[in-house]
């Protein structure tokens, strides 16, 4: 049985004795007190214990055991039903996801967790040396879970911010190469991705902060707007990253057609400098028997001469403009 952990509060401190799980449906239980199990990549069969044993909803169940759910929460009588989804780094660049699902009831809490490397054996021991925050009940625990998952969003942004913004300010200076091209591409559609997949949770966080839902009291609305601000936070902070992505590439197309455009018009200030006395050799170069100026003495220095006013003219020009 993949049970992490399994234990009793009674008015925020653990009791001595976890919970067998064993099937068998939960009796009436002490005032002041709930049940907190969570479970690592449970099969069908160590589930229908889990369901059993807490009255959990089939459906639930279902969407539980499916890996791939968009992150949503769903009231099933008293109880409460949250998917929510976990990233992380993975080579670098990569992102990959994991999920979080947490059955929430007036006294127990159950969460399910698949492909995530963040377990969550560090938050509980933090709840628990908080005796008064863990005794508001499962409703405060769902709040830690979720500020948790939301809160491992911010290292995947910080390290890709880092790495956008060495790209914005290499982008400046040339023209990214075809691997820099790639690899803003990628980073582009990774981004595309964890906004399509985390997206959903500002939606989960925002009902949980302003509607009235069964197992979540009215006093945790507060908490679930911090979640929720967070969100937007890291959603805001994504969209801005797409933004410069983009930006990278039309800046740096901008700035590659810039330096295009002024080797062109070196080069044709150029040629048309070196048309003078192209097109004078090409008179002069002729097979006529009378032509001006061909018995004259001083006729070549006079054509040299005219050569060079005209090219160093041209030269001047061009340069004034800035062509040269």
């Amino acid at each position: 049985m993949p049970v992490i952990a399994a234990r009793r509060y009674v008015a925020g401190k653990p009791s001595n004795d976890d919970i067998a799980i064993n099937g068998v449906e939960r009796t009436l239980q002490p005032p002041q007190s709930f049940d907190w199990v969570g479970l690592a990549e449970p099969d069908q069969a160590e589930m229908e214990l889990i369901r059993s044993q807490f009255g959990l909803h089939p459906l639930a169940v279902e969407d539980a055991l499916n890996p791939n759910q968009l992150p949503k929460v769903e009231t099933y009588g008293k109880q409460l039903f949250l998917v929510a989804r976990t990233a992380a780094l993975e080579g670098g660049e990569n992102i990959v996801y994991g999920q979080s699902a947490i059955f929430l009831g007036p006294d127990f809490i159950v969460t399910v967790r698949f492909g995530s490397s963040r377990d969550h054996s560090t938050l509980r021991h933090r709840l628990e040396a908080n005796p008064e925050r863990l005794s508001e009940g499962p409703d405060f625990v769902a709040h830690a879970i979720l500020d948790f998952i939301v809160d491992g969003y911010q290292p995947i942004l910080e390290q890709l911010e880092t790495a956008v913004q060495t790209m914005e300010e290499r982008a400046i200076e040339t023209f990214p190469e075809p691997s820099t091209l790639r690899r803003i591409f990628r980073l582009r559609r990774q981004l595309r991705r964890f906004e399509r997949i985390i997206g959903p949770m500002e939606e989960v966080c925002e009902r949980l902060a302003s509607h009235e839902l069964p197992s979540v009291d009215h006093s945790a609305h507060i908490w679930f707007r911090d979640v929720l601000d967070h969100v937007r936070r890291s959603l805001t902070r994504m969209i801005g990253l797409k933004e410069t992505l983009a930006s990278i590439v039309e800046t740096a197309s901008l700035l590659e057609q810039h330096r295009q455009g002024e080797m062109t018009r070196s080069l044709a200030a150029w040629a048309a400098i070196l048309a003078v006395p192209t097109a004078i050799a090409g008179i002069y170069g002729m097979n006529f028997d009378f032509m001006p100026e061909l018995r004259w003495q001083y006729g070549y220095f006079v054509v040299l001469g005219g050569i060079f006013a005209i090219c160093g003219g041209l030269w001047l020009q061009f340069k004034r403009i800035g062509w040269l």
